[in-house]
């Protein structure tokens, strides 16, 4: 789906009350569809009891009859009904705040109106785009035959304009979908035209682009793998200017940077492999406490890139594979970095790559025997070994719960008292997550001794542990 949002101009205050007067009927008549609705009644029995109470046209009456059932059905799901109202009832909220969620409040009441599209009418009856010698223009039928005509306004400073794109998606013949929105005593408009994309033609047997993107500092890092997943080539691409500016000019340089992915790896005639948006592992506590599942949660910027890439790769028939994002850079610090001497960062993106070939991370032989001779005792002088050099409390902390955390899955494990080798016999665990549990034990007992105070740096010196399964751990006496 493709959704352009512009904003509404008027030529007289009549003609924005009209289209206003209209936007509050239908709005009153979706939340009367949907007690109705709550009550058993069907849309036959509604759409014409509709149409003589709102003064609405067949058409709208079905877009609020519609919209109220997507309304009734996700509340349904989600378990739960949502209600602004009930925000300004907190006596605690007063002032400007107070007004500010008030007007937000009575715009999301009454300023909404929706409009489906139709292939048989050419685009869209109620709502069309009509291009005249002054631009982009939308027809709204306010009943009674009589139409209001306003001026789309905003166009892009960078790139194809907004009212050449309204024109060509006014020119295909394809229905587009207008959604009418109050905000801020402005009109704004959405509208949302579906896209036919090629078949796909460059898949994963060819081999993948991993693509791991990084906030600090921001960039993207990517891995390059044939088919058998051997590491092919590898790179970082800067994005600096991400990290400032309005947020138009971020929006245009998110498509530049998507753009220049999806060119990687149409010459390189690779899929592309991404982390999943919609993470169904709720961590350990089930609370989405891990820090890559909250970056991708919360940062609008990374799932916006992601999007972006997904798009423009299948308009140019790429595969897009998405893959569980879970533990990519312990993983990759703990594994491949070493190996192939590369950041890691990079090492993530390739065992993302990895990843969308369907491939399970083994762990290394030198640091299996790391594991089956760890026992929680020896942790437990790990963490007396970091609260006697780590200096920085906060850093102190961090590592002092990371070394909690391992002794109570190495308790949890339900192996024989002090060891952890029972579910360790080879490198294929049946459970996922008990898997991904011990790369973190993994962390705690090798990373943790080499550099206790600050994040490991050289990760060289991590290349002998895998061969040699020692670390600088403390001895007991």
């Amino acid at each position: 789906m493709i959704t352009i949002q512009a904003k509404l101009g008027f030529q007289s205050k009549e003609e924005e009350q009209a289209v206003a007067d209209l936007m509050r009927r239908w709005s009153s008549c979706v939340r009367f569809a949907y007690n109705r609705l709550l009550e058993g009644k069907s849309r036959k029995e509604l759409k014409r009891e509709l149409q003589g109470v709102f003064n609405l046209n067949s058409r709208y009456v079905d877009d609020a009859i519609m919209k109220a059932k997507n309304v009734l059905q996700s509340c349904k799901e989600r378990e739960e009904n949502p209600n602004l109202f009930e925000k300004l009832k907190k006596r605690h909220i007063n002032g400007e705040a107070y007004k500010k969620l008030r007007q937000e409040w009575q715009e999301r009441r009454k300023g909404n109106l929706y409009s489906r599209g139709d292939k048989t009418k050419k685009g869209n009856l109620n709502t069309r785009i009509v291009i005249d010698e002054n631009g982009a223009v939308l027809r709204i039928n306010v009943g009674q035959r009589k139409y209001v005509y306003a001026r789309i306004q905003a166009g892009c400073k960078k790139g194809k304009s907004r009212e050449e794109l309204l024109e060509a998606v006014s020119t295909c013949g394809q229905p587009y979908s207008v959604e009418l929105k109050l905000k801020n005593g402005k009109v704004y408009a959405y509208f949302t035209i579906e896209e036919n994309f090629p078949e796909v033609v460059i898949t994963k047997e060819n081999g993948i682009i991993g693509i791991d993107i990084n906030a600090y500092p921001d960039h993207i890092a990517w891995s390059e793998t044939d088919e058998n997943a051997n590491l092919a080539s590898y790179g970082k691409i800067p994005m600096p200017e991400l990290a400032s500016g309005s947020s138009d000019k971020r929006e245009y340089y998110r498509w530049q940077y998507s753009h220049e992915i999806v060119r990687l790896a149409e010459e390189k005639k690779k899929a592309i492999a991404i982390e999943r948006l919609d993470i169904k592992d709720k961590g350990e506590r089930g609370d989405f406490s891990g820090r890559k599942s909250r970056r991708i949660r919360h940062s609008f910027s990374y799932r916006s890139l992601l999007e972006k890439i997904k798009i423009l790769a299948k308009r140019k028939g790429i595969q897009v594979i998405e893959v569980n994002p879970a533990y990519t850079s312990v993983i990759g610090m703990l594994k491949y970095a070493p190996q192939y001497m590369i950041s890691k960062d990079v090492a993530a993106a390739y065992v993302i790559a990895r990843r969308g070939l369907g491939l399970k991370e083994q762990i290394p032989e030198g640091y299996m025997a790391i594991l089956k001779e760890l026992d929680d005792d020896e942790l437990k002088e790990l963490k007396e070994h970091v609260r006697k050099t780590v200096k920085n409390k906060e850093q102190k902390k961090r590592q002092l719960k990371e070394i909690d955390k391992a002794i109570k899955l190495i308790q949890s494990l339900g192996s024989e008292p002090g060891k952890a080798s029972r579910p360790l016999d080879g490198t294929s665990l049946g459970a996922c997550s008990e898997r991904y549990n011990l790369w973190r034990v993994l962390k705690v007992a090798v990373v943790t001794p080499l550099s206790p105070e600050k994040v490991l740096r050289d990760i060289s010196v991590l290349k002998r542990v895998i061969f040699s399964g020692q670390v600088g751990r403390p001895v007991r006496a």
